[in-house]
């Protein structure tokens, strides 16, 4: 039988009614995340319109989910990509890729384009599945 555990290294989320992880314990553990934008500590957008910059800040953000939970970069199965712009977000992609070459990760994902994220100015949102 598996345990799920909240995992929140920040509280303003549970206002919104979601966790920004929830960890799977059991046979394996599987840290299931909820999406990780380019937001400060108390949930305000910050690098508004700066896509390379909100970029950094998601995967630090993410970072910081994964550390909460006893993993890292390197324990991300999948990262899932939704944006408000595919060619924006391509431009500044490097961000990335120097960020997982550097954790040793290669994870599958998916890239979406929406016509918006939750809150305005917010370019592009990471979602992860992380096993460890």
């Amino acid at each position: 039988m598996s345990v799920l555990t909240p995992v929140n290294p920040w509280s303003w989320s549970e206002g919104y009614g979601y966790e920004q992880a929830i960890l799977v314990e059991g046979s394996a553990r599987t840290l299931v995340c909820a999406g990780q934008t380019s937001v400060d500590d108390d949930g305000v957008p910050i690098h508004v319109d700066d896509i390379g910059k909100q970029l950094a800040q998601a995967l630090d953000n993410l970072e910081a989910v994964l550390a909460k939970a006893g993993m890292s970069l390197a324990d991300v199965a999948r990262l899932n990509y939704y944006t408000t712009d595919v060619d924006e977000l391509f431009g500044a992609f490097e961000v990335v890729v120097t960020r997982l070459r550097a954790a040793g990760a290669r994870p599958a994902g998916t890239l979406v384009e929406v016509s918006r994220l939750a809150l305005p100015g917010l370019k592009v949102e990471l979602e992860a599945t992380a096993y460890g």
